[in-house]
């Protein structure tokens, strides 16, 4: 009999994320997990007892598809205040499951199959993966360390005849890249000539070191009419598990990513949208407070790794940071990680993990989003390489 179980062609050549493997790798051998972005962080009591509270109140029916009320007038207060950014809680924000949700939603959404998906490496994988499983076509403009500076005159020449959207991830994961007005500005020319939709990732905006001001593309003229920003509270709150993210976008757009959230997850859950909704009233310190103790963070670890004979490509935001491997003498990234976390106990990501050809080999990247006296021992141990 013949068997009509298969995996579906849109999967073949995707496999789980060398972030997942080295967690796997990781967990094997004891280590310290500086790999995936697993914030270990407290949860605010705030955001922590307010969805204690709407448990409590038997507040766990679905919410419309779009969000519970509470949680979209919430965001569109916080967009105003911190974003600059004017949209309407009832016509032009959608709570997802997730930033990742988030993406999924719009990719399905507003796009076709066979559209093509403009990523900057070194990019996120989930864009491209996701990206990929929804049919679209990949392509890509190379941004170069340290700075990872767009140029308007590279971003055109990515351009095809497929291309439809574009993705900005800022500050980006991996790089910590966070653009600058004058690159949004060129963005937005490159847009506007091509009518390309712009997707962002927003979801470190609050994790920025230096005093740098984080710019929503959307804020930039010629840019809001064409922009999905996707915004999240797991990484602001350290709420990881609870899946919650929201897109901000014009009215029309907004209905379609509604309908697509809706269809593939009815809702976000219900009291943790009520209990995240508090933790936008929560005072200016605690934002501050998270900007300033992650700062402490990644300049311990960019200490450590300099040591340790790595080179860190400082992070202007995001709590990840990039360092050259080349000094380890290994070939591939994959190597040079095996090697620290066999050697140390402390888990990377490989560089390659971020690219499609050969320039992420010589990189690794660690997340610094850990307890401090974790993060500690494994910046002890890394030194020891040195």
């Amino acid at each position: 009999m013949r068997c009509l179980m298969r995996v579906a062609n849109r999967l073949q050549g995707l496999a789980q994320s060398e972030i997942r493997r080295m967690t796997r790798e990781c967990e094997r051998v004891g280590g310290i997990n500086l790999g995936q972005g697993i914030c270990d962080l407290p949860t605010p009591p705030l955001v922590r007892d307010g969805a204690i509270a709407a448990i409590r109140e038997n507040r766990s029916t679905y919410s419309f598809a779009e969000g519970a009320r509470e949680l979209r007038d919430a965001i569109a207060r916080k967009l105003a205040r911190d974003n600059g950014l004017q949209a309407d809680p009832a016509k032009e924000i959608c709570v997802t499951v997730g930033a990742s949700g988030a993406y999924t939603a719009a990719i399905h959404a507003l796009l076709d199959p066979g559209d093509g998906i403009l990523l900057f490496e070194p990019y996120y994988g989930y864009h491209l993966n996701a990206a990929l499983v929804a049919g679209l076509t990949a392509e890509f403009a190379t941004l170069r360390p340290p700075e990872f500076t767009l140029r308007e005159d590279a971003l055109e020449a990515a351009i095809t005849s497929r291309t439809r959207a574009v993705v900005v991830c800022t500050p980006s994961n991996p790089s910590g890249k966070m653009f600058r007005p004058e690159e949004l500005e060129a963005l937005a020319r490159v847009a506007r000539r091509h009518d390309l939709l712009v997707i962002t990732d927003e979801i470190y905006e609050y994790i920025r070191y230096d005093g740098r001001p984080h710019v929503s593309p959307a804020t930039i003229a010629g840019l809001r009419e064409r922009t999905v920003t996707i915004m999240g509270l797991s990484k602001t709150f350290s709420i990881t598990g609870w899946r919650l993210g929201y897109t901000v976008a014009p009215a029309e757009m907004t209905r379609a990513i509604t309908l697509v959230n809706d269809l593939y997850f009815v809702c976000a859950p219900t009291p943790l949208q009520l209990g995240a909704a508090r933790g936008f009233d929560a005072p200016r310190s605690y934002f501050d407070e998270l900007q300033s103790g992650y700062q402490r963070k990644r300049d311990r670890i960019c200490a450590a790794l300099r040591r340790a004979g790595l080179e860190p490509i400082v992070p202007e935001g995001a709590y990840y940071v990039l360092a050259g491997c080349a000094g380890l003498g290994f070939k591939t990234s994959l190597q040079a990680a095996m090697h620290l976390l066999e050697t140390t106990g402390v888990a990377s990501v490989p560089g390659s993990a971020f690219y499609r050809g050969g320039e992420g080999e010589k990189l690794l990247r660690f997340c610094f989003a850990k307890d401090d006296d974790v993060l500690e021992e494994a910046c002890t141990r890394l030194a020891a390489l040195g």
